[in-house]
C-alpha cells in the first residue's frame, strides 16, 4: 500500500514535540566535512576489520544526514509555534553473501539498516564511536539474516525472478560546498503568518486552521565500500495552511495550500498566498452546504491536479522496480514490457533531475538517490507503450541496473520510488474547450450529468495480490455538470475508485496546460517528497464512492463574535463553471 498527502501539519507538529530552545534569530554556520571525513575514516577501518570475519561483508555503506529546520506556527492570528532544531543522524546499511543472494534478499530487506543518532559536534572521535558500536551491531543482525535467507531458499520453492539482490553500479563522487541554512527576519515572518491565519477569523464556520512556515536545510553525506562519495544540500522553504469544518451530517471538510520554494526569493508572493488561503476559507463555507452526492459511473473530467494524483497513485507506483518482483506483488505491468498500456497519445516520464515545470517548483527534485546513485530522467510509457521501471540498486528480470530512484526516508531501506512523474499528451484541445466536451459525452451517453473534479486531498493504492488491485483518490471539491445548461453544482461525501487496467482505457481525450501536484508520498521506504504533472483529462467513465464520515455534529456552541449571526442557508452551492 502507498499514499500520497498534501497536508503535512499534523505531521510538522509531530516532529517538533520535543522541548527546544526559542530561538529569536535563523542563522548557524555551514555544515563542516568533518563529518563526511569521519564517516570515511571508519567505513575504510571497519572493512578492513571485517573482511577477517566470516562471513566477511562485501558492502558497507554509511548514509548520513545533517538538518536544521526552524518552524513558525500561527493559528487565528496567535503563535503557537516557534521553533528551532538541529539534529544528524546515520543509516549504517552491511551487506554479507554475494550481490546475487545476501542478506536483505526477501523478507529480510526491511530489516537490514540500523539507524543511530550522531554528535552535533564536529568531534571526530565522538562521531567514530557511534559508528564503530552501530556498525558491529549491523554486522551481527546482517550474518543472522543471511543465515535465515539461505535457510528459507533451501526449503521454499523456486522464485519465478532470479534476479541477484544487489546490482553492480560505478561508483558516485560529488563533493560539493554545504549549503548554509536559510537567513529570514525571524519577527517579520512572525507577523506575517499570524496575519495570515488570522484571515479565518473571518469565517465562523471554520473549526480549525492555522498556518506554518518551515525553513530547512539537510545536508545528505553518502559514503561506500565501493568508494562512493557524495555531500549534496537541499534547502527547502515551505508554507502550509490549512483549514476544516463539518457538515451538519457529521461529514469532515478540509482544504490547505502548500507552496514550496528552495529560497526565500522564489517563494510565491505575499499577494498569492493571502488570496489562495482566503479561497481554502471561502471553498470550505461553500463545501459545508453542498449537498451529498451518490455512487456514479461515467463521464468525468479531472483537472490537471487531479490527473497528476490519479497518475501517480494509479500508474507510477505499479511501475516501481521492487513491484514487479516478490510473490505478494500484484505485478500488473511485469509481463508487458513493449505493450500498450495506455492510449496512445499519452506518455509518461519521471525526472527528478527538474527543479521546475513551466515556473512552479517541484519537490520531487533531488540529485542523487539514497543509494548514491545520480538522478536520471526514465522514460517509463511512450506513446501508450511501456518502456521501462522506476528502478533502485534491487533488480528486477530484464533490468540489471539502478537508474537513480532508489529513494528512502531516513532510517528505511530505499526501495524504487517516484521522483517528478510527468504525463505528456499528444491529443489534446484547449482547456477552456473541456467542459463542453464533458457535456458532449454525458449527452451522447444520456447520462442526467457528469462530474468535474477540481481539486484533491491525495489518494492510495494497493498493489500486492493478497488484496484488490485497486485505487482511491480523494477529491475535495467535486462539481455536477448538467447538459441542459443547469449552472454547475458542487457536491461533497466522494471518492474515485477503480482498477487499473479497466480505468486507463478510459481516458478520451486532454487538455494542454501542464498542472503540478507537490505532496508527500508514503510507502513501504518511508515518506518522501513528490511531484506529479498532467493536463486535464476527460474520462468516458469514472466510478465514485461514498466516503466514510463521523457522526459528530458541527459545534453548538458559536464562535466567539459571532453570538448574534444568523445561520448561512443550507441550499446547495450552484455556479456557473
Amino acid at each position: 500500500m502507498s499514499s500520497l498527502k498534501l497536508v503535512y501539519l499534523w505531521l510538522i507538529l509531530a516532529i517538533f514535540s520535543f522541548p527546544v530552545a526559542f530561538a529569536q534569530t535563523a542563522s548557524s554556520p555551514a555544515p563542516d566535512p568533518v563529518l563526511l571525513k569521519s564517516l570515511q575514516q571508519e567505513l575504510d577501518r571497519a572493512m578492513t576489520s571485517l573482511s577477517k570475519a566470516e562471513p566477511a561483508p562485501y558492502f558497507i555503506s554509511y548514509s548520513a544526514s545533517d538538518e536544521r529546520a526552524g518552524v513558525v506556527m500561527a493559528s487565528n492570528g496567535a503563535l503557537i509555534a516557534n521553533v528551532d532544531r538541529h539534529e544528524r543522524s546515520v543509516d549504517i546499511s552491511v551487506r554479507v553473501g554475494s550481490r546475487q543472494l545476501d542478506n536483505t534478499h526477501g523478507e529480510s530487506r526491511f530489516n537490514s539498516i540500523t539507524t543511530a543518532a550522531l554528535p552535533l559536534d564536529d568531534k571526530p572521535d565522538a562521531i567514530s564511536r557511534v559508528l564503530w558500536i552501530n556498525t558491529d551491531h549491523t554486522y551481527k543482525n546482517a550474518t543472522q539474516a543471511f543465515l535465515e535467507v539461505k535457510t528459507n531458499t533451501k526449503v521454499r520453492a523456486e522464485e519465478d525472478d532470479p534476479s541477484p539482490d544487489f546490482s553492480v553500479e560505478k561508483p558516485q563522487m560529488h563533493v560539493g560546498a554545504a549549503a548554509a541554512y536559510p537567513s529570514f527576519d525571524q519577527k517579520q515572518w512572525q507577523d506575517r503568518v499570524r496575519r495570515y491565519s488570522a484571515i479565518f477569523n473571518k469565517y465562523p464556520e471554520i473549526e480549525n486552521s492555522a498556518v506554518m512556515l518551515l525553513v530547512q536545510d539537510s545536508t545528505h553525506y553518502f559514503v561506500s565500500s565501493e568508494g562512493s562519495k557524495i555531500e549534496d544540500s537541499r534547502p527547502l522553504i515551505r508554507v502550509l495552511a490549512m483549514g476544516s469544518t463539518r457538515a451538519e451530517d457529521g461529514m469532515e471538510l478540509a482544504r490547505s495550500e502548500t507552496f514550496d520554494a528552495p529560497s526565500f526569493d522564489k517563494l510565491a508572493s505575499d499577494q498569492e498566498m493571502t488570496a489562495k488561503i482566503e479561497r481554502i476559507a471561502l471553498d470550505l463555507q461553500k463545501l459545508k452546504k453542498a449537498p451529498e452526492v451518490q455512487p456514479y459511473s461515467g463521464p468525468a473530467l479531472l483537472s490537471g491536479r487531479a490527473a497528476a494524483v490519479f497518475f501517480h497513485e494509479v500508474v507510477g507506483h505499479r511501475l516501481e522496480g521492487q513491484r514487479q518482483r516478490g510473490d505478494d506483488e500484484g505485478q500488473t505491468f511485469t509481463k508487458m514490457i513493449g505493450q500498450p498500456v495506455l492510449p496512445k497519445f499519452l506518455s509518461v516520464e519521471d525526472d527528478p533531475t527538474l527543479a521546475t515545470l513551466d515556473g512552479v517548483e517541484l519537490s520531487g527534485n533531488y540529485s542523487y538517490d539514497d543509494e548514491g546513485e545520480k538522478s536520471q530522467k526514465v522514460e517509463l510509457i511512450s506513446n501508450g507503450v511501456l518502456k521501462q521501471f522506476l528502478m533502485s540498486r534491487m533488480p528486477v528480470k530484464g533490468f540489471d541496473h539502478s537508474n537513480g530512484h532508489g529513494r528512502a526516508q531516513d532510517g528505511m531501506m530505499p526501495v524504487g520510488r517516484q521522483g517528478n512523474l510527468i504525463v505528456r499528451s499528444s491529443k489534446s484541445i484547449p482547456d477552456s474547450q473541456l467542459r463542453q466536451a464533458l457535456i458532449n459525452e454525458v449527452k451522447r451517453q444520456r447520462k442526467p450529468f457528469g462530474l468535474y473534479f477540481e481539486d484533491i486531498a491525495g489518494g492510495f493504492t494497493l498493489t500486492t495480490r493478497n488484496l484488490p488491485q485497486a485505487f482511491q483518490v480523494m477529491p475535495l471539491m467535486v462539481w455536477k455538470v448538467y447538459p441542459d445548461g443547469r449552472p454547475d453544482e458542487l457536491v461533497r461525501g466522494v471518492d474515485i475508485i477503480g482498477t487499473p487496467l479497466n480505468v486507463l482505457n478510459r481516458i478520451v481525450l486532454t487538455g494542454q496546460k501542464i498542472a503540478v501536484f507537490n505532496g508527500e508520498c508514503g510507502a513501504e521506504s518511508g515518506s518522501v517528497p513528490v511531484s506529479a504533472a498532467a493536463p486535464a483529462m476527460l474520462f468516458s467513465e469514472i466510478e465514485v464512492q461514498k466516503v466514510a464520515k463521523g457522526h459528530e455534529r458541527p459545534p453548538v456552541l458559536p464562535p466567539p463574535g459571532f453570538e448574534n449571526k444568523i445561520a448561512s442557508s443550507t441550499s446547495p452551492v450552484q455556479e456557473a463553471h
